[in-house]
């Protein structure tokens, strides 16, 4: 059962054979070069990739953790001895029973996902990926407005050439960025129109902050 207090990993399930692992021998794997910063959470939640059909990305199964250790992955998959990456560690993240969502929580565009950590109350409440990011108030503000105004927006977005905006809007004639702060080294680039809000804007004037983003939208022809 979640608790709203439970620290949850979001992680990748990359296939129907190590769901099957985890659901009948009760671990997980993560390539530690690979980890993320701490791995001793109280639950672990699944994003299922497009390999799985019907259930593609979308977190469908969350089970708690048991437990960890460091060990190779020779040792994690005994009939693989010969794999060239056989002598690498990977964290065994130990887990138990594999529990249903009640609901699906989709990405609502595909998107790139590693890890991120989320809370047990979040994971309950979301009804989809963005809404179990942490983030601050301000961004919280402006996520919760953007949601009330219809508008769909993907949270803390890969831009292209290693460029990451706060919320992602893609519009019919190009995609609108915005990023919280001075915006200092903002370049728009290719298809992509970036704004910066200060932060303080956007507590004292969400508004008009929304109507900023309204009119940008609108100049590239809506979404």
């Amino acid at each position: 059962m979640v608790n709203p207090t439970d620290l949850v990993l979001v992680a990748i399930m990359p296939s129907q054979r190590d769901l099957e692992i985890a659901r009948v021998l009760g671990w997980y794997r993560i390539p530690y070069k690979k980890a993320p910063k701490t791995v001793s959470v109280d639950r672990i939640a699944f994003y299922q990739t497009a390999r799985f059909g019907d259930e593609k990305w979308a977190i469908n199964f969350t089970a708690p953790v048991l437990g960890h250790e460091l060990v190779t992955r020779a040792e994690l998959l005994r009939t693989e001895r010969d794999h060239p990456r056989a002598d690498e560690q990977y964290f065994k993240i130990q887990i138990g029973p594999l529990e249903r969502l009640p609901r699906p929580l989709p990405s609502l565009k595909w998107r790139r996902i590693t890890f991120l950590y989320t809370t047990g109350e979040r994971l309950m409440k979301a009804t989809e990926i963005n809404d179990l990011i942490v983030d601050s108030e301000e961004r919280e503000l402006l996520w919760t407005a953007l949601k009330e105004r219809g508008m769909k927006a993907e949270v803390n977005y890969e831009a292209g050439r290693g460029m990451q905006v706060d919320f992602a809007l893609l519009c019919a004639l190009g995609n609108l960025g915005v990023v919280l702060g001075d915006g200092k080294g903002l370049k728009e680039r290719g298809e992509w129109k970036c704004i910066a809000i200060p932060e303080a804007e956007v507590k004292n004037d969400l508004p008009g902050v929304m109507q900023k983003i309204e009119a940008e939208v609108s100049r590239l022809g809506g979404q």
